[in-house]
C-alpha cells in the first residue's frame, strides 16, 4: 500500500510552517503524484509567551502537541526540530522518529543594530535569548553583559531588537537561513564562545511505527551523518540527566577520516562556571560516544552544574 496523500503536523509559527514545507516539497519531488497537506497544530508553548518556557513545562510541549495529532489521526507525519524534541523521554506508545533529515548550519547567530561581534559589547548590555544553554555559555565568557529572556517567533524578536528592547540577541543560523533572513545576521557565534544545541539545525520526522504506507514514503530523507551526529549529542543529554532546558550544549561532526568527532560542554546558569570535554570515535555506536563524553563530564563535576540550573 502506497500513501497518495501524507498530512504534515507542524506547529503554526512561520519557521516551523517553512520547515514542514521543506519536507513536504521533498517528498513530492521524490514520489511524484504524492499530495501533501499541513496540518497547523498551537501548542501551548505557542500559546503562552509571558513566561519562560521552563515555567509551563519546557520545550516538548511542542513535541507533544504533534504527537497527539498522529495519535489521533489528524496527521501521517509530524516534523520536528530536533533540538526541540526531549532526549531523556521515549516517545509514546505507537510512536517512533525514524527519520533525521540532513543537516543545516547547526550554529548561532549574533544580531545587533550597533555591535559588530558579541566581545564588543559594553559592560551592562542587554542580551536577548530564551536559551538556558546560551545563557551559561555568553554570561561566562561576557560577563558584564545582562543576559535577558527572550520569547516569541523570529520576527517577535527581530522587532524587539529593532525596538531597542535589547543591544543583540542570539538566534539560531538555520531558522533564519530557511525563513530567507540570513541578511539579518550581524555574524555568526564562534562554538568556542557558544557550543551550538543538541540536534540545533536538524529535522526529525516522526510517524506511527510500523505505517507501511508511510514508512518508505520518509526513509529516503533520513541522512546517516546527520542521524549518527544527532544520536551521540543526545546520548550526552542522557548521560547527564538532562533536558531540551538543561544548559547543556552538544556538536558531533564527522571529520574527512569517517570518524565522529564530539564536543559537549555544561554551564552554571549565572556563568561563572563551564564543564566541557571532546571525544572521538568510529561511528559504528555514537550514542556509546555520547554516553562516554557525558560520563567524562559528569567526572569533571557537570551533575552540580545541572543542579544549580533546576533551582535557579
Amino acid at each position: 500500500m502506497t500513501a497518495t496523500r501524507v498530512r504534515i503536523a507542524t506547529r503554526t509559527s512561520p519557521l516551523a510552517q517553512r520547515q514542514a514545507e521543506s519536507v513536504a516539497e521533498r517528498l513530492e519531488a521524490l514520489h511524484p503524484g504524492i499530495e501533501t497537506e499541513l496540518v497547523g497544530i498551537r501548542s501551548e508553548g505557542d500559546r503562552v509567551l509571558d513566561r519562560p518556557l521552563a515555567a509551563i513545562g519546557g520545550k516538548g510541549l511542542f513535541v507533544k502537541a504533534l504527537e497527539d495529532a498522529l495519535l489521533d489521526d489528524r496527521a501521517d507525519i509530524a516534523v520536528h526540530s530536533m533540538k526541540d524534541v526531549p532526549a531523556d523521554t521515549e516517545a509514546p506508545a505507537g510512536l517512533h522518529l525514524p527519520v533525521i533529515v540532513a543537516r543545516e548550519s547547526p550554529y548561532d547567530a549574533f544580531l545587533s543594530q550597533r555591535y559588530d561581534d558579541p566581545r564588543a559589547l559594553p559592560e551592562g548590555a542587554v542580551l536577548g535569548t530564551s536559551s538556558p544553554r546560551r545563557m551559561s555559555q555568553l554570561l561566562h565568557y561576557l560577563p558584564g553583559c545582562a543576559v535577558r529572556d527572550l520569547r516569541g517567533n523570529v520576527n517577535t524578536r527581530l522587532a524587539r531588537l529593532e525596538a531597542g528592547d535589547y543591544d543583540a540577541i542570539v538566534l539560531a543560523v538555520a531558522g533564519l537561513e530557511r525563513l530567507g533572513m540570513g541578511e539579518c545576521i550581524t555574524a555568526p557565534l564562534d562554538p568556542a564562545l557558544c557550543l551550538p544545541a543538541i540536534g540545533q539545525g536538524a529535522l526529525g520526522i516522526e510517524c506511527r511505527a510500523g505505517d507501511a504506507a508511510i514508512e518508505p514514503l520518509i526513509a529516503p530523507l533520513s541522512d546517516a551523518a546527520t542521524s549518527d551526529c544527532v544520536h551521540a549529542e543526545r546520548a550526552v543529554s542522557r548521560a547527564l540527566g538532562g533536558s531540551c532546558l538543561s544548559p547543556i550544549a552538544a556538536h558531533g561532526q564527522i571529520k574527512g577520516d569517517g570518524r565522529l568527532h564530539l564536543a559537549a560542554r555544561v554551564g552554571a546558569p549565572d556563568g561563572s562556571r563551564l564543564v566541557g570535554g571532546e571525544i572521538e570515535g568510529v561511528r559504528d555506536d555514537p550514542e556509546a560516544l555520547g554516553f562516554e563524553l557525558g560520563r567524562r563530564l559528569q567526572a569533571d563535576g557537570a551533575d552540580e552544574l545541572l543542579r544549580m540550573a533546576v533551582s535557579a
